[in-house]
């Protein structure tokens, strides 16, 4: 249509059109219609095509005759008539064509889709065929599989034909002759189909002969016959015997190309497991340097840990597999695990208890064979005796420590990783042995123990258990299957291992009990696999290579092999360490995201709680929580050296006088204060001084000094304690090591000494200087005495009751025993008041006359009674005289310089208070320096020793920071713990997928 519209027909469509309209122009006029005629179209065609096919389709359609109305154009110069008006006009009229087109285009659309529908309706419903059909997944799953088999076999080199003919030359004895296949070496060279045919009877003849032997096994002329398909019925008797046994050799010839096969696959796993070798020591060579990559195994392992720390009961988090080992004592569990382990790792007893705790083995792929605690950098080399030793005595000591006393099992774990070529990844728990009968020497609650530490690790829904039975003892003797069947009644995830088959074999026991325990149907046990293994010869000395090989000899010699009882997958060690190792995985890859979510709710849970009761708080664990407490306990015990020195001897010298004023008062001063001579009264101060200063004095003065120490350190925890940011979380925690601190410190060892001599040389001055210290001397006497005297009267108030006004005005009354000692009193009183000077005790005749005068008035005391009301009121008036004479001697210092010589006054008391005095100040200011100068840096360094222990001990942390914001601030730091491990495990474990 475009070419239309341009006008390009051809290369002569103008020229034709202008032809045809000068042919006709001298006939018609220029309004006259120009009826197309044959000659017009002659004229105009025959030089185009395209025009004559034009013409033609427009005259069809149209079924009229066509009619140009022709207007004669005006002829130009160029030779062109035809006007362009009349050629657009042209092109308009063919253009009427697209409402044909449009219109059946959409009728045709309309039916084909409404036939379309009614076909659809009646084609039936194939959405079934969906359920059959296998889908992607499932289709590749089985070509992988598909591949992996076929890459177990080779192919035949060229040429293995004609190598293999003379063996089958050979075989031409074993056929009786008259058989079918008797001639068949006479026409072997004319084609391969005959030996062909001839194996394949020879295949149906031996089925025959088995099905018939089942059946009848005295009947050997018939089985004979039928296995080697002979038609000679006349084969006599003696040839019989010679044909079973060529069939017990092919037998035996097809079991040992089936040990063969499994001896080549053997032999490739370890050049596999050499090349793996290499590959991790040139993979450790090239990451010197950079950050070592976890395994897989090792990650899972501690996300085990970090939940077996977290929650030990398996209730609400920990639903992750792990391999539980159980199994009755003695049945070779431990072996079991040696052998998966590849190396003798524990310690060996006979017949006694030797797995005390659950030992939680990690198994991982690494280019050398080693073994590592959890909690210890060194690595045991597992290829050497020694270091194997090594390992078993540090395992045997570690069960005995967590072992507490009086116990024979703990729960508590020992996280051991073992890495080697070809060991397979996963993760087992041996746990102790199952036993009925508690022992002498055992606790008495280990039966129960052991059956819930191993219903604790089997109540894990995903925990594959993995069931011990020992072949060589009578199945009804187990205690074991009885216990798992409890478990896991299903049998989704329980595996059965019966160990020691080579003595259940030596001790004749019965093939098809044995198979039946094998097959599942002896015990009501049920299980996902059932393997038979040897894991020793009875000497603890041989090693995993010499059982590994005893096991594989056993099995191929065995007539429990050779008989059909065991399968070939059922046997061996390492088919069982196949076999687990698959069932680990796929539980893992079942389970660990479910788990994963489960730990997602939990902190979400976890946080709501704390950002409700803890809005403006750092979440803050006890390891954290300690480690600040620690700097505020060192921030305080800083601040002692802010202390002036004027405050501590202030503060000694008072807590030193408290400590000693009693002795000072009652044993120096009274009894050297009632004589009435003074050389006897300093003679007797001065004994009684020097005795004191050498015994007791230091002693107590350094107590003084660290009760000084520790109540300084007291008041500056109490000042904190007032403060705003004030914790009250580390209360406990300050207080304990405060008395911790002090219970291990222990004053210099030299400073009682040098206190002895200070002490000692000042207490011998009795020369005072000046008069400031007289003065000070009276005012320290009078002040002790004025105490003194007031306690001497609250005691006498005590003991003859209220007096009259007070009886009178506070409605108070007097007891018999007050009303019987203030009539003592005064009869008393009146003693003193006749003699001033009267001895401290009362004579005889003295005592009886006040109890003679008390009777008088009706009151009946005796004699400790009147003694004990007496010492009271000596000692007031004694203290008032004592009172009265140091304010005598206030002012009697000029006197003291001149001896008392002409004064008549007495004033040797304040002497003596003003050498106790002078001691308190040398003393405060000696205990002063040794506390700022040595002490309170002693003091500070046990203080972090304490410290430092107890943020190695978790018990006390526990125990020093407890409430619910420490506890949910622990349960946030593990779960988010968890959660990191666990996505970061599943991260890797997708990539390895």
């Amino acid at each position: 249509m475009i070419r239309i519209a341009s006008g390009s027909f051809g290369s002569y469509c103008g020229r034709c059109l202008k032809a045809a309209a000068s042919h006709h122009s001298s006939k018609a006029t220029s309004n006259a219609v120009l009826p197309i005629t044959q000659s017009t179209r002659h004229i105009a065609h025959r030089p185009c095509m395209a025009a004559r096919q034009y013409s033609l389709a427009y005259s069809t359609l149209s079924k009229q005759s066509l009619y140009y109305r022709y207007n004669a154009p005006a002829v130009y110069k160029g030779g062109r008539s035809m006007s362009t008006f009349t050629k657009l006009r042209s092109v308009m009229k063919i253009f009427r064509i697209r409402y044909i087109i449009l219109t059946g285009g959409v009728a045709g659309g309309v039916t084909a889709k409404a036939t379309y529908e009614s076909w659809k309706e009646k084609i039936p419903d194939l959405s079934w065929l969906a359920d059959l059909v296998p889908g992607d997944d499932s289709v590749k799953s089985f070509m992988s599989e598909v591949k992996k088999f076929t890459s177990h076999f080779k192919l035949p080199e060229k040429g293995w034909l004609k190598k293999s003919l003379h063996k089958v030359e050979s075989m031409k004895n074993w056929v009786p002759e008259g058989s079918v296949i008797s001639g068949w070496n006479t026409v072997a060279p004319q084609g391969f189909g005959i030996i062909t045919d001839g194996f394949s009877q020879m295949s149906q003849a031996t089925s025959r002969f088995l099905q018939s032997g089942d059946k009848d096994k005295g009947s050997t002329g018939i089985t004979t016959m039928a296995a080697f398909g002979s038609s000679d019925s006349g084969s006599t008797a003696n040839e019989q015997p010679n044909e079973k046994q060529k069939l017990d050799q092919a037998k035996e010839e097809f079991l040992e190309a089936q040990l063969r096969y499994q001896r080549e696959i053997e032999r490739l796993e370890k050049e596999n497991k050499q090349l793996r070798k290499n590959l991790l020591i040139k993979g450790e060579k090239r990451s010197v340097g950079r950050k070592v990559k976890k395994s897989l195994i090792d990650m899972y392992s501690e996300v085990l840990d970090e939940l077996s720390d977290f929650d030990n009961n398996y209730d609400t988090h920990d639903h992750l597999p792990r391999v539980v080992v159980v199994g009755d004592q003695s049945a070779g569990k431990t072996s079991v695990l040696e052998m998966i382990a590849q190396a003798r790792l524990f310690p060996r007893g006979s017949g006694e208890m030797m797995t005390r705790t659950p030992v939680k083995v990690t198994l991982s792929e690494g280019p050398y064979h080693v073994a590592q605690f959890k909690d210890s950098n060194r690595e045991y080399d597992l290829t050497k005796e020694t270091e194997l030793q090594s390992l078993r005595q540090e395992i045997e000591l570690r069960m005995r420590n967590k072992v507490r006393k009086g116990q024979t099992v703990s729960s508590e774990t020992i996280s051991l990783s073992v890495r080697g070529p070809g060991l397979q990844r996963m993760v087992l728990v041996d746990l102790p042995g199952i036993i009925s009968t508690v022992t002498h020497g055992m606790a008495s609650d280990t039966r129960e123990a052991i059956h819930n530490m191993s219903k604790a690790y089997m109540k894990n829904p995903n925990a594959i258990i993995l069931c011990i039975q020992d072949g060589s003892v009578d199945a009804e003797r187990s205690i074991v299957t009885e216990l798992v069947t409890s478990m896991d009644p299903e049998g989704k995830r329980t595996i059965f291992v019966l160990t020691k088959v080579d003595l259940a074999e030596k001790n004749s026991a019965n093939p098809s009990r044995i198979k039946q325990i094998l097959d599942g149907k002896l015990f009501p046990m049920k299980a996902l696999g059932y393997f038979a293994v040897i894991t020793g010869k009875g000497n603890t000395s041989d090693s995993i290579e010499a059982i590994k090989s005893y096991e594989e000899k056993f099995f191929r010699t065995s007539q429990l092999f050779k008989t059909g009882t065991l399968k070939p997958s059922q046997m061996t060690t390492q088919n069982l360490s196949f076999a687990v190792s698959d069932c680990f995985w796929k539980m893992v890859r079942e389970s660990v995201e479910q788990q994963a979510d489960t730990f997602k709710a939990t902190r979400f849970n976890l946080e709501t709680e704390w950002k409700n009761n803890f809005p403006r708080m750092r979440e803050l664990d006890r390891d954290e929580l300690f480690e600040k407490a620690k700097g505020e306990v060192l921030d305080d015990i800083m601040r002692l050296g802010e202390i002036s020195p004027k405050q501590w001897e202030d503060a000694i010298s008072k807590i030193l006088w408290e400590r000693v004023s009693g002795h000072v008062f009652e044993h120096i001063y009274l009894p050297a204060a009632q004589t009435d001579n003074s050389g006897v009264f300093n003679t007797t101060v001065d004994i009684k001084l020097k005795t004191w200063a050498d015994q007791q004095l230091p002693k107590k003065s350094v107590e003084v000094g660290w009760e000084t120490l520790l109540d300084q350190t007291s008041k500056i925890i109490e000042e904190d304690k007032s403060r705003k940011d004030h914790d009250a979380i580390f209360d406990d925690l300050k207080s304990t090591v405060k008395q911790e601190s002090v219970n291990r410190h222990k004053w210099h060892e030299l400073a009682h000494d040098s206190l002895r001599v200070i002490q000692f040389n000042t207490l011998e001055d009795r020369s005072i200087s000046d008069k400031q210290q007289w003065d000070s001397a009276v005012q320290f006497m009078e002040n002790i005495l004025s105490q003194r005297l007031k306690e001497t009267e609250d005691r006498i108030y005590n003991m003859v009751g209220p007096g009259a006004t007070e009886r009178w005005m506070y409605w108070k009354n007097r007891t018999p025993e007050q009303a019987n000692r203030a009539e003592l009193k005064s009869e008393l009183e009146k003693l003193l008041q006749v003699d001033k000077k009267h001895k401290p005790t009362l004579a005889a005749d003295e005592i009886t006359t006040v109890r003679k005068n008390l009777q008088t008035r009706s009151v009946e005391v005796d004699n400790e009674f009147i003694r004990e009301t007496w010492h009271q009121l000596y000692r007031k008036h004694f203290l008032k005289a004592a009172l009265q004479r140091g304010r005598d001697c206030r002012k009697a210092f000029y006197y003291y310089q001149k001896g008392f010589t002409e004064s008549g006054l007495e004033c040797n008391d304040i002497v003596l208070f003003w050498r106790i005095q002078r001691m308190l100040q040398v003393t405060s200011n000696a205990l002063r320096q040794q506390i700022m100068n040595t002490e309170a840096r002693r003091l500070e360094n046990e203080v972090k020793h304490v410290l430092e222990e107890y943020s190695e001990e978790k018990e006390m942390k526990v125990r020093l920071l407890t409430g619910r914001r420490v506890e949910l601030a622990e349960e946030l730091k593990r779960v988010r713990q968890i959660q990191e491990k666990l996505e970061e495990f599943i991260e890797a474990l997708s990539k390895e997928k």
